[in-house]
């Protein structure tokens, strides 16, 4: 039975508490203004949803003030649809202008919410990026000398980790979907049939199952395990015994999914059943162990041991999951040196691997929510023995 689909996007309510939120935390640090130019934060913000951000001819920006709600600041083409938004104030220039594309604007925009001689809050840590040319970002801090640019990354962060009830439900609601595509990929990975085709075929699945798209899906087949799980598929055709793995990040209402599934193709050797087990049984190791107040180093370590133990290889610092939600990969992630501690609300995906011999390796990926008595999975858990064999 196809689940429900939650309403798309967002109530007028859960915008003021994310800005109300973002800016309790901008007066603690100090900061006037927040300057956003990734898709991520501005829709996190705006609500603003669009495709175009696929184009790299137009930056983008919105202006989060100290008081007060966004301002976005954009090309006109975008105009229209962000008038749509919670938002009062949209300016906008006809981008493409290289000569000036948005530069003058913005600059203005963040004298007027007082933060040209302030602190301008810019995401550049870790996992962000400057979305704008790099000689207009010059020429922007040029036209205002006496602000101070400081570092937001934590503050945005902290915000987007934890994710309220309405985000999640959109973020199960796609696992559910693909939990209902994989069901039918036993019936496309047959013997003889091309990857190539098999990946087309399960993301048609997706489609009609009722996901809006599929920007992601890779993976890989080969005999008992694989090289690797990032690739596009090629024409190879499926042989008795191959191990196929695909991962899908298919998209509802601009939330993703992001887990995998394992398939033996007529019957799979020991070794493969094997490592398949082991990779089921860490995975519950690290949902067992993803509570509040856990680190995400606790929960790798949860995974790896199971690992090690059980005689196969695994590289201490390699990741074994991360966080999601509008993006297939968030912060944290799942590896032994970060010590972010979990709070209920945080969306995570668990990805233990190992390796089966050179060249050959397995992995396994769940999405799962942190809640106050432990995590619960959003995807529907993979069986207990591996598929096929």
């Amino acid at each position: 039975m196809t689940p429900v689909a939650p309403p798309r996007g967002f109530p007028k309510r859960e915008y003021q508490a994310r800005l109300e939120r973002a800016q309790r935390h901008m007066g603690a640090a100090g900061i006037d203004a927040l300057l956003l130019t990734n898709e991520a934060e501005v829709r996190y913000f705006s609500g603003f949803h669009t495709p175009l951000w696929l184009s790299p001819t137009r930056p983008w920006f919105l202006v989060v003030p100290a008081a007060g709600r966004p301002i976005a600041v954009i090309p006109e083409i975008g105009a229209p649809l962000m008038h749509r938004t919670w938002l009062d104030d949209v300016r906008s220039w006809p981008a493409p202008r290289p000569e000036d594309d948005g530069v003058s604007l913005l600059a203005d925009t963040l004298r007027d919410v007082r933060a040209a001689t302030g602190r301008i809050g810019v995401l550049t840590g870790p996992e962000t990026a400057l979305r704008m040319p790099l000689d207009d970002y010059r020429r922007l801090l040029g036209l205002l000398p006496q602000a101070e640019v400081v570092d937001a990354t934590s503050l945005v962060r902290a915000l987007r980790m934890v994710k309220s009830e309405a985000e999640l439900a959109k973020i199960g609601y796609i696992c559910e979907l693909a939990s209902i595509a994989f069901d039918g990929v036993p019936a496309l990975a047959s013997v003889d049939r091309t990857l190539d085709r098999t990946f087309t075929a399960f993301k048609i699945a997706l489609l009609q199952a009722g996901a809006d798209d599929v920007p992601y899906l890779a993976g890989a087949a080969g005999p008992g395990g694989y090289g690797d799980v990032i690739s596009p598929p090629d024409g190879r055709r499926l042989r008795r015994g191959d191990v196929v793995v695909l991962d899908a990040g298919a998209v509802y209402d601009g939330y993703f999914c992001d887990f995998d599934r394992n398939f033996a193709v007529g019957g799979a050797e020991d070794a493969a059943r094997r490592a398949y087990d082991t990779l089921h049984r860490a995975t519950q190791a690290g949902l067992d162990a993803a509570r509040p107040g856990a680190t995400c180093a606790e929960v790798h370590r949860a995974m790896r041991d199971v690992v090690v133990a059980d005689g196969y290889a695994c590289e201490a610092g390699e990741r074994m999951g991360h966080g999601l939600g509008m993006q297939l990969t968030e912060w944290p992630s799942i590896r032994a040196g970060d010590r972010t501690v979990l709070s209920a609300g945080m969306a995570l995906t668990l990805e233990p691997a190992l390796a089966m011999a050179p060249g050959r390796c397995m992995v396994h990926e769940e999405v799962i929510v942190v809640r106050g008595g432990g995590a619960r999975l959003l995807s529907r858990r993979a069986p207990r023995a591996l598929p096929g064999a």
